[in-house]
């Protein structure tokens, strides 16, 4: 369990998803809108990815004075792209890289107000050849925080690959499929975007979507 929370849900503490759409869909950057997000000074921003540096940056132009990145590996394992990095540095955002947070800590309104983080290090490499981060014992910062945005990833919903009998899936839960034809074991059934791939971008979902869309045209007329 990567955060102990204590008590309830502690106000403040957003998934990057939600906060993304709040301000882009809802309007919450508007103070008359039903939805306000209000952003304060330190904003920090849990994870590394391409959705982590998005949500770092809209917070820094709502007009968060220090907006940080936390990240329990090093700047080089980052899985944003190298461009997203240097536009989230070019716009004031700052790296907190070999922490992890392991607890927020809310105030009497049941508002974060803290976190702690634990330090890092990088050990041995994992199954996918990155090395894996190893805490430091004994080692661990309390930082202040207004708000805490969560953008650690995300896993596929059980509920159509576990549904579906016969349907192949991954240790990770995501649907095995053909890479040439995005076909999965049950030959009438194509899957494509993050069900296959995990977390990733949405021009690649696209380009599963016109390959599966090619292959089903094929598959049904060879069916006929």
């Amino acid at each position: 369990k990567m955060m102990n929370i204590p008590g309830e849900e502690l106000k403040g503490v957003y998934t990057a998803n939600e906060f993304l759409t709040r301000i882009n869909l809802m309007r919450a950057d508007l103070k008359d809108y039903n939805t306000p997000v209000t952003v304060g000074n330190y904003v920090r921003v849990i994870g590394a990815g391409n959705t982590a540096m998005d949500a770092a940056r809209v917070a820094r132009r709502m007009g968060a004075r220090h907006v940080s990145i936390v990240y329990r590996r090093t700047e080089k394992e980052c899985p944003a792209r190298l461009e997203e990095l240097e536009h989230a540095k070019e716009e004031g955002i700052e790296f907190m890289t070999l922490h992890n947070p392991i607890e927020f800590i809310g105030n009497a309104q049941g508002r974060v107000t803290h976190m702690v983080l634990q330090e890092m290090e990088l050990g041995a490499p994992d199954a996918s050849g990155r090395r894996s981060p190893v805490e430091k014992p004994g080692c661990t910062v309390t930082v202040e925080v207004d708000e805490v945005i969560i953008s650690v990833g995300v896993s596929p919903n059980p509920l159509i690959p576990h549904s579906v009998e016969g349907l192949q899936i991954s240790k990770w839960g995501t649907i095995l499929v053909n890479d040439e034809t995005m076909q999965t074991d049950i030959p009438m059934i194509f899957a494509g975007g993050d069900i296959v791939r995990g977390g990733a971008t949405v021009i690649l979902a696209m380009g599963d979507g016109r390959k599966a869309a090619a292959a089903m045209d094929k598959w049904i007329k060879s069916n006929k």
